[in-house]
């Protein structure tokens, strides 16, 4: 679909990276769940260098009670730093919306 296609809208990049993340959190996803119309979660990882926690913002799926995302960093040909964290240490925490879950991540 092109921009000048009647239905055409230009996706609202104003709430990407660490203010997409300290929205959700603030309002316990009322704002930043549904971003451009698709649902996302908030990823916390453990950082493979720093040992610290790192949080993404991610547009998910679900098979049955599991969370998908992946790793694609827009079609580059490296991997995002969440799934390089993930490889190092495979337990991390996932919010959606006001819930917050432990999980195990698997490829």
């Amino acid at each position: 679909m092109s921009e000048k296609e009647p239905g055409y809208a230009a996706p609202d990049l104003g709430l990407v990276g660490a203010e997409h993340v300290r929205r959700y959190r603030e309002t316990n996803g009322e704002v930043g769940y549904l971003w451009n119309g698709v649902p996302t979660l908030l990823l916390t990882t453990t950082g493979r260098r720093t040992g610290q926690p790192r949080t993404s913002a991610l547009i998910f799926g679900r098979d049955g009670d599991d969370y998908l995302v992946i790793a694609s960093k827009g079609g580059a040909p490296e991997h995002p730093e969440w799934y390089l964290n993930l490889e190092a240490e495979a337990r991390a925490e996932v919010q959606v919306k006001a819930e917050r879950v432990p999980v195990a991540a698997r490829t």
